[in-house]
């Protein structure tokens, strides 16, 4: 049995046994819930929306297929009228969202849900997951862009990814966040990425002479030359390189750069630039990779380091230093009535919201305010609706969500650009209409709990 991604049997248990006993007791009036990040990890001074384009797929295809409502009626757990239900049902309801690759902050909301209660539940939980992974992702590609302005920055994730969907996801949310391309091939045809490849040492072993598999694999590649030169000795790989150069060069071939991929990565390339000037290859490129991530970008291009363009894989694809968020979707509004969770460190603000963002004279942000979605100011809103009864609003490219990315996180004041936890982060204001929308809550909720 081969599963869908999909499918909206994709999610924790708890959504369905809630849905059921939601539509037992007539509780089917407009809910709005809202995902947000409760606070940054450390090291972290901003983070980057992404992974909208993929709720808003989810959405317009949610729907169960016979064999699944079969399957949920063989497991005994739910009652003829939620299998019923199910099997009719569609989403229908409003989304509104930050544009992706949009800089963002705890508490604010990165999209927001308006639908049927039992509806807006089921979606919870891979709406948090495709939400979740990609805005991880691509925080951490950008710090990568950030640390190295000008290099060339390829995706090499995909073989220690969790999983092929994160892979994919993967290079999507790196190059949203400005990284150049990816090897993921997949990547290149499901988003248009830029594709970039080399060879494996393998390929070098499989010969019997590093020179041969050099110009063989030049001569099946000759548009891209890059060639894999620390199998055995880094130098004598790079001279190996010189060498065979002008027979290449004879049949119009061009070796575009060599890749280092083990060592003291700046040693190395420093050495190696200085081969390859020598025999006249001054325009052959090096590129690095192996175990990479921003901070080790940052040595590099502080050292003055001669590389040209960096492979960035298992680092940037698990986020290793910050493997998570810590996010959340909440219920915001029910039949009307702004709702909020109190529990102890997880308390929200009450009702839905919008986000205003203000900048300073040079174009700097310089502050955002966290209010009510009703609670008009003269700031740019973030929050815009991006789907309406269940239908699009607008598709916007990933090379336009990218260009959006660039722009915003240029605009960030160079404290919050860092790669270490700026003394000043950025200051969210809550406005008096949403914490006055909160205490009216928290009054509701009081008088609520009261005995009669």
């Amino acid at each position: 049995m081969t599963s869908r991604l999909d499918s909206p049997l994709l999610t924790d248990l708890y959504q369905l046994t809630m849905l059921q006993s939601y539509l037992d007791h007539g509780l089917e009036d407009t809910a709005v819930f809202e995902f947000f990040v409760r606070k940054l990890p450390a090291g972290r001074n901003f983070l980057l929306a992404a992974g909208l384009a993929q709720v808003l797929d989810y959405l317009e295809a949610l729907h169960f297929t016979a064999d699944e409502i079969a399957w949920l009626a063989g497991t005994g757990r739910f009652n003829p009228r939620l299998l019923d239900y199910l099997a009719g049902l569609r989403f229908e309801g409003d989304v509104h969202a930050m544009a992706e690759g949009t800089p963002c902050f705890p508490d604010e909301p990165l999209l927001r849900i308006t639908a049927p209660l039992p509806v807006a539940q089921l979606v919870e939980s891979r709406v948090i997951n495709l939400l979740h992974f990609q805005t991880l992702i691509a925080s951490k590609a950008a710090r990568l862009r950030l640390a190295a302005p000008e290099a060339l920055l390829v995706d090499f994730g995909l073989r220690r990814a969790h999983a092929g969907e994160a892979g994919l996801l993967a290079a999507r949310a790196g190059y949203l966040a400005g990284l150049d391309g990816t090897a993921t091939v997949l990547a290149g045809r499901e988003f248009g990425i830029p594709i970039f490849g080399t060879m494996a040492h393998s390929f070098i072993e499989a010969h019997d002479d590093e020179a041969q598999a050099f110009e063989h694999f030049a001569r099946s590649q000759p548009d891209n030359v890059v060639l894999l030169i620390d199998t055995y000795d880094t130098e004598a790989g790079a001279r190996t390189v010189v060498d065979i150069a002008p027979r290449l060069r004879a049949k119009g071939i061009r070796i575009k750069a060599v890749r280092i991929d083990s060592g003291d990565l700046a040693g190395h390339a420093r050495r190696v630039r200085r081969i390859l000037d020598a025999g006249g290859l001054t325009d052959t490129g090096i590129f690095a990779s192996g175990n990479l991530d921003e901070y080790r970008l940052r040595e590099f291009i502080d050292a003055g380091a001669p590389i040209d363009g960096f492979g960035v894989g298992t680092r940037l694809g698990v986020s290793s230093d910050a493997p998570y968020l810590d996010c959340a979707y909440k219920l915001q509004e029910y039949a009307g009535i702004p709702r909020r969770k109190r529990s102890e460190g997880k308390a929200t603000w009450a009702g839905r919201k919008q986000v205003y963002r203000y900048y300073d004279t040079d174009g700097r942000l310089a502050r955002d305010c966290l209010t009510c979605a009703d609670d008009a100011r003269d700031g740019e809103a973030l929050i815009q609706p991006v789907m309406q009864a269940g239908r699009r609003l607008a598709r916007p490219s990933l090379d336009e969500s990218r260009a959006h990315a660039l722009a915003s996180m240029q605009r960030l004041p160079p404290p919050l650009q860092t790669l270490e936890t700026a003394a000043t982060p950025c200051r969210v204001e809550v406005s008096p209409a949403l914490k006055s929308v909160t205490r009216k809550a928290d009054t509701r909720i009081a008088a609520d709990a009261s005995p009669p």
